[in-house]
């Protein structure tokens, strides 16, 4: 049955490929792009089916009006929030405005568009919210403290999201891809250097993104789509979809890290307590 679909960051990696991906199987999408010249040649092969929208997701003031419009011409069933992008440099190093604009960007801007979307999916009693996190959700890398804040409160904002909506059967679904060969690595911004972080692991960290080349992004952005299109079609999708060999170690490890911290610490945690 066709659906219909609202994607964010739909003009390249894996927004684009993902746009593809719903279009050729017949669905209705809505996709938002800053450039709307950049889904030209869709538009042109799926005139009936596509709607293009010029929107930045931190311009929240446009948020309802966007919504109104796309659910008037049909309720959504799919919503993606895929826009994002990311800053390297030590916490230091980062300006305001840098600090500002990747929570604006990767966290809030997902934040507002989902509640606008949930009231007629609670009440149609239906719907899939696909986050597109990142492994950086659940592990920590030095010179990605503000990426890894926006995702991290994601991933929070998301897990409570679930609990609240599953007994509306609207299903949150957090998707933790690795690195993934798209302009995303290309468009990386880099805070200005402090001298002083040189020689540390952040400044070890800036210069593999500064010098990395298509090695250091393994994953197919093409295989990422459609393993996201495959599970937000599923009748009940998990909460969390790791995807990428690289992400599933970094995660692995990660939560392995914080068990094995917390059980060294139960004791500490016990003593607490009021004596009974």
């Amino acid at each position: 049955m066709s659906m219909h679909w609202f994607l964010t960051g739909a003009s390249s990696g894996i927004g684009r490929h993902l746009a593809e991906t719903v279009l050729a199987a017949g669905h209705d999408l809505t996709a938002t792009v800053r450039k709307t010249q950049s889904l030209d040649d869709l538009v042109a092969r799926y005139p009936r089916t596509l709607t293009v929208e010029q929107f930045d997701v931190t311009a929240t003031a446009e948020i309802d009006p966007l919504v109104a419009r796309t659910q008037h011409r049909r309720p959504v069933d799919v919503l993606v929030n895929n826009a994002g992008g990311g800053i390297v440099g030590a916490t230091e190093e980062m300006s305001d405005a840098e600090i500002e604009g990747q929570i604006a960007l990767n966290l809030l801007g997902p934040v507002h568009i989902t509640r606008a979307f949930i009231p007629t999916m609670r009440e149609r009693k239906s719907g899939r919210i696909i986050q597109i996190s990142s492994a950086s959700g659940q592990n920590s890398l030095p010179t990605s403290s503000m990426y890894h804040a926006a995702k991290w409160g994601l991933e929070g904002f998301s897990e409570c999201l679930r609990q609240e909506l599953e007994p509306f059967d609207v299903f949150v679904t957090l998707v933790e891809p690795g690195g993934a060969r798209t302009s995303f690595s290309r468009n990386l911004q880099f805070a200005s250097e402090i001298a002083a972080y040189r020689d540390t692991p952040a400044g070890a960290i800036r210069r593999m993104f500064e010098t990395a080349g298509d090695e250091l992004y393994t994953l197919d952005p093409v295989k990422i789509a459609r393993a996201i299109f495959t599970v937000a079609t599923q009748d009940r999708p998990p909460l969390r979809v790791t995807l990428g060999g690289d992400a599933f170690t970094v995660v692995q490890t990660a939560l392995q890290a914080r068990l094995a911290a917390l059980q060294a610490q139960e004791d500490l945690a016990r003593s607490v307590a009021f004596d009974s």
